[in-house]
């Protein structure tokens, strides 16, 4: 489609900030490549505009769009992200049972992509699995040959995931063969990032914990940033995610170290 500079006219600036506000604060993120064909204006219009709005300190500009200042450091509940990209978390889930090693222990990391990997394990498997997930535990205990070990501490309620001095002290005697882990952040420059402290030490113990790290993150979590770092990309073996990644932005991640498989 060529636009032209009649078409750029159609909205004025303010009211696309406005718009692309609304936008950013009821998404997890917003990317310019659709933002242009839903104004119906330039990609570079787009990223003029973000780049105004991140100067008057309403958005951060992340690789292929921005986030509402208001999402950083937000956690959303596991309910509110449960609704969220279910089909691209089911892909992921899905593509990540490929990785499970055969036989042995694997450590599954507490949120609701990693979760879709525990639904989509075969009732037959014959695996011991270690979480800090109260939602994972119940789901697991159900099946038959799996040897459930479900790690103790304080409950985070946002998460459901155990965190504290209990989790970690007991992480620490543990070596798995596969950690599955989840994030709220991935950068090439920050690696995993995660807005809590307390998650984050956690989180960082599971991978020391494990002979192999994989990732399972959805493409809305990539180039964002949080608090908390808890690993770097040099540690990660395989980072699973959806489709919905730039290309540019998986090869840059893979640059880092890890494989990338987009489901």
């Amino acid at each position: 489609m060529v636009v032209t500079a009649a078409d750029e006219e159609r909205l004025l600036p303010h009211e696309r900030h406005l718009l692309i506000l609304d936008h950013a604060r009821n998404r997890s993120r917003v990317e310019v490549s659709a933002l242009a064909e839903e104004l119906d204006v330039t990609s570079e219009t787009i990223r003029r505009d973000l780049a105004a709005l991140e100067r008057r300190g309403l958005l951060r500009r992340v690789h292929g769009g921005a986030v509402h200042i208001e999402r950083l450091g937000y956690e959303p509940s596991v309910t509110a992200r449960r609704e969220q990209r279910t089909a691209e978390k089911s892909r992921i889930g899905r593509a990540a049972r490929d990785l499970l090693p055969d036989g042995g222990a694997i450590l599954v990391d507490a949120g609701t992509t990693t979760m879709e990997l525990v639904r989509a394990l075969p009732a037959d498997l014959a695996l011991t699995v270690v979480t800090n997930s109260l939602q994972a535990a119940s789901f697991l205990a159900e099946l038959p040959r799996i040897e459930l070990l479900l790690l103790g501490g304080r409950i985070r309620d946002v998460t459901g995931a155990a965190v504290g001095a209990w989790t970690r002290s007991a992480l620490a005697n543990l070596r798995v063969d596969v950690a599955f882990m989840g994030t709220n952040g991935m950068t090439p420059d920050m690696g995993l990032t995660t807005p809590d402290q307390s998650e984050a030490e956690v989180k960082a113990a599971m991978v020391a914990a494990a002979a192999r790290v994989v990732c399972l993150v959805d493409h809305s979590k990539v180039g964002l940033s949080q608090l908390c770092r808890f690993a770097s990309l040099d540690v990660v073996d395989v980072i699973v995610t959806d489709s919905g990644l730039e290309q540019d932005l998986a090869d840059e991640l893979a640059a880092a170290g890890p494989e990338v498989i987009r489901a």
